[in-house]
């Protein structure tokens, strides 16, 4: 019998035809299948995304927060009353946050300061007399502003050194700039980070709230001395007269007045079981619409500070 013919107007492909046909319909589908490999994980990433811009928003949400009521109570009393320390806790939305905030008058101005309280901190941190002694005098001639006309042995000394710059001759504008400083080594820099500061104003100490460190480096302080301030602290911190006269001969650089100024320490502990830490210090404000300015921000929600 003879083989059939294919009906009248039949499109039947041949068979090398239709095996094209076959795998082009199969690479469309690997298509198809990559396309939505490639959406699955876009919405995984923007929902991660949204998910990590939500947790920013409450971080900084909360760390304002903290911010706010801090300088609630610091402008609720006059300069002369305001406390020099304090902490608190509090909840706001779905976060937990843990306050603690200190007069930066606890700490030793780098732009205020003299050379003997300069020293005595290097001294304290660890650092040989004459180096200490150096170190302060390094300090004193970055801040210092050179005479007009007169040979600068200070910026010299740093080309001579192989620096690429002299000094700046003008304030600190960060306590960074310490490791800019000629012969100020990184590890010297970060022992006195936590006792130094630009925001003080003020040559003399916060001995309410000053750690035993900045107390230690107070001019005609001795062991004994320490002793007794400390003491005299932990029974009473807010009798301010009473710790004046404990320092003695020390008390020359001493205030038991807050100042301006205050350094805040503050935790985020989000519901997602992500915590996060702040550091803000805050001017405030005698005069104008705003009760404070934030001088400086720093948290570690993108990683280290």
């Amino acid at each position: 019998m003879a083989p059939m013919s294919p009906p009248a107007g039949s499109t039947t492909p041949a068979g090398p035809q239709r095996g094209f046909i076959i795998v082009a319909v199969l690479w469309m589908l690997a298509a198809l299948a990559i396309l939505a490999s490639v959406y699955a994980v876009y919405a995984s990433n923007a929902a991660a995304a949204s998910h990590v811009a939500d947790d920013r928003l409450q971080t900084q949400a909360s760390v304002l927060a903290g911010v706010e009521l801090v300088a609630a109570q610091l402008t609720a009393a006059s300069e002369a009353t305001r406390p020099s320390f304090g902490d608190f806790a509090l909840g706001l939305g779905r976060s937990k946050i843990t306050v603690s905030y200190q007069s930066e008058g606890a700490r030793i101005d780098l732009n205020a300061a003299p050379k003997e309280l300069l020293a005595n901190l290097f001294l304290t941190v660890g650092i040989d007399a004459n180096r200490a002694t150096y170190c302060a005098n390094r300090i004193i001639a970055w801040r210092k502003k050179s005479a007009v006309g007169a040979d600068d042995a200070e910026a010299f000394a740093y080309k001579s050194a192989g620096y690429a710059y002299p000094p700046r001759g003008a304030p600190f504008q960060n306590v960074r700039e310490l490791s800019l400083v000629l012969g100020l080594s990184d590890e010297i820099v970060q022992r006195i980070l936590p006792f130094v500061t630009v925001f003080n104003g003020r040559a003399e100490i916060d001995v309410a709230a000053a750690a035993p460190e900045v107390l230690a480096s107070l001019p005609g302080m001795d062991p004994q001395l320490l002793h007794d301030v400390l003491a005299q602290r932990a029974r009473d911190p807010t009798n301010g007269p009473a710790l004046l006269q404990a320092l003695g001969p020390a008390r020359a650089r001493a205030l038991t007045t807050a100042g301006k100024a205050a350094r805040m320490q503050i935790v985020v502990d989000l519901d997602n079981g992500r915590r996060v830490r702040a550091e803000v210090v805050i001017l405030i404000l005698e005069d104008g619409d705003e009760p404070y300015r934030v001088l400086s921000w720093r948290d570690d929600f993108d990683g280290p500070i």
